[in-house]
């Protein structure tokens, strides 16, 4: 049996951006990307720390160095600039797997959602 596990989280981003006419997604600063170990195209779950609203959108490569965190297309609409959010990726993976299974887990600073 497969169970679905977080695999990755960068926990306390702030929006930098919201484009609604964007076609979709999050675009996030290719540095985090790759920190977290996620894939442009992946599915990602935004939890929205100020209002509570939970997204599921895709990823794709933003600015690098920038910092930037843009919900864009109708994502746009659940968030805005400032807002704090938690980018979550999971996995399937079996039981036995998941016990021994260490996710990534990042804390970029909250002001320039820059690593540290």
């Amino acid at each position: 049996m497969l169970i679905t596990v977080m695999r990755a989280k960068l926990h306390r981003l702030t929006v930098t951006q919201a484009d609604l006419n964007y076609i979709g997604s999050i675009s996030l600063d290719p540095d985090l990307i790759e920190a977290a170990g996620l894939a442009e195209g992946e599915r990602v779950q935004i939890v929205n720390i100020n209002n509570g609203e939970r997204i599921e959108t895709y990823v794709i490569k933003g600015e690098r160095g920038t910092g930037q965190v843009c919900l864009n297309g109708p994502a746009a609409r659940r968030v805005q600039p400032g807002d704090v959010v938690i980018v979550i990726a999971y996995a399937m993976m079996t039981v036995e797997e998941a016990h021994t299974f260490t996710p990534t887990v990042l804390f970029p600073d909250t002001q320039t959602n820059r690593l540290t």
